[in-house]
């Protein structure tokens, strides 16, 4: 039988992903990760780990059957640790929280809680998440930043007595390493061989795998029928520039486009490689292009850039945020490939977080998620807005120019994204 798990916390911070790393390292080989959200940072951890792509799950863009066919899909091995988004409940007013995907899909879910100066209290606050939802899968508990073993037992003696449904499967000691942040996300950098390890055996010391893995087991739901838009592929070629710059590819995109298109060509922008002419489109996902490091990767690109203005001539181009941003003409004093009349300026604070719906002037809605931190000085009408809820609070979001759309939104092709 295949085992998943959900590891989910209160909030963010407070130790899902020092969790999720250490059981990606304990399992290697046997293991698919999953991101539950629209995360682009912790999947990209997630693969360094478990040298396997990760696969999110975002029940805001997708339904139910979608969910339940994308996680059979991409099922392929023993075990699948799904990492939450924020805490075990937020988002559900969008149905996309670890409570609706982990319900969704019938996975248990471990939560992580911080035991820090407290002992009673964490009874409180574990029955009140066991009863704000009778139908949630909470069946286990780790304890993070405890100050002893004695410190453990304890609250453990109480869990047991106040929660006695939910297995108190061990705990993280206070003080360890922890991963500093980009302005995006977690520094993937830090991620090396030698210090994964010193995490996993810090994390999984004082850890009853055998008792967590007792809550494993799953059968999995099948869809007999494919739950999306029908496929039919197009005789056309199709370039996606995927490097250290722009990576925030979902992996299930990149299947889609192979099943989209009768060639897929990957294109590192960074090595300054050429756009080949018989590319029909290329595809410039999110990433990084706005800092300084980012931009040295890629300024001297220079036959990249005029392949790319080549190409956008005549044929389609498609793009999101930091492609949105390379093919306007400067953020701040860093020029860009000038295709698009749009300038940009990096604020200190974020300009958009969280999902955004665009709808056409079809009346097509695209629902996805934004977060950056770039602001538009001066561009040509917009093509669209994105709003979360309320058309009322719709801010200009999507460009067009001939057959150029770039966009803030990050979406899931497979959905009926422009591409």
């Amino acid at each position: 039988m295949k085992k998943a798990l959900v590891v989910s916390a209160i909030a963010s911070n407070q130790g899902k992903t020092l969790l999720t790393m250490a059981l990606l390292n304990h399992y290697k080989s046997k293991v698919r990760p999953f991101k539950i959200g629209p995360d682009f940072i912790d999947p990209q951890f997630h693969e360094k780990i478990a040298q396997i792509p990760s696969v999110n799950l975002d029940g805001f863009m997708m339904n139910k059957e979608q969910l339940q066919w994308v996680f059979e899909k991409y099922m392929d091995k023993e075990v699948a640790i799904l990492e939450g988004v924020m805490g075990y409940y937020d988002g559900m007013d969008k149905f996309a929280s670890a409570y609706n995907v982990a319900k969704t899909l019938n996975i248990n879910s471990v939560l992580i809680l911080d035991a820090s100066g407290s002992y009673i209290t964490i009874c409180a606050v574990l029955k009140g998440m066991k009863e704000f939802r009778k139908n949630n899968t909470i069946k286990a508990v780790i304890l993070n930043k405890v100050s002893s073993q004695m410190h453990y037992e304890l609250v453990k003696k109480h869990l047991q007595q106040e929660v006695p449904d939910v297995k108190v499967c061990g705990w993280i000691k206070k003080g360890l390493k922890s991963l500093t942040s980009t302005h995006l996300g977690l520094n993937l950098k830090e991620i090396e061989e030698d210090s994964l390890s010193e995490i996993t055996n810090d994390v999984l010391q004082n850890i009853d795998l055998k008792t967590l893995d007792s809550i494993m087991d799953i059968n999995i739901k099948h869809i007999d029928h494919y739950p999306f838009q029908k496929i039919i592929q197009k005789d056309k070629v199709c370039v996606l520039i995927k490097d250290k710059n722009f990576s925030f590819v979902y992996h299930d995109n990149l299947k889609y486009l192979r099943e989209l298109y009768k060639e897929v060509i990957i294109i590192d922008s960074t090595k300054n490689e050429i756009i080949p002419d018989k590319a029909d489109i290329v595809i410039i996902p999110g990433g990084y292009i706005e800092t300084t490091e980012a931009y040295e990767k890629i300024k001297k690109s220079v036959l990249f850039k005029n392949s790319l203005i080549k190409h956008a001539k005549e044929k389609k181009v498609y793009a999101e945020c930091a492609g949105l941003i390379y093919l306007g003409e400067n953020i701040d004093d860093k020029k860009m490939s000038g295709i698009l009349p749009i300038t940009f300026k990096l604020k200190d604070k974020r300009e958009r977080l969280g999902y955004y719906i665009y709808e056409d002037k079809n009346g097509k809605i695209y629902k996805g998620h934004a977060f950056h931190y770039s602001q538009i000085i001066s561009a040509p009408k917009a093509e669209g807005q994105l709003y979360k809820t309320n058309k009322k609070t719709a801010k200009d979001g999507v460009y067009k120019q001939n057959k150029v759309f770039a966009t803030y939104l990050h979406t899931m092709w497979r959905l009926g994204g422009v591409v």
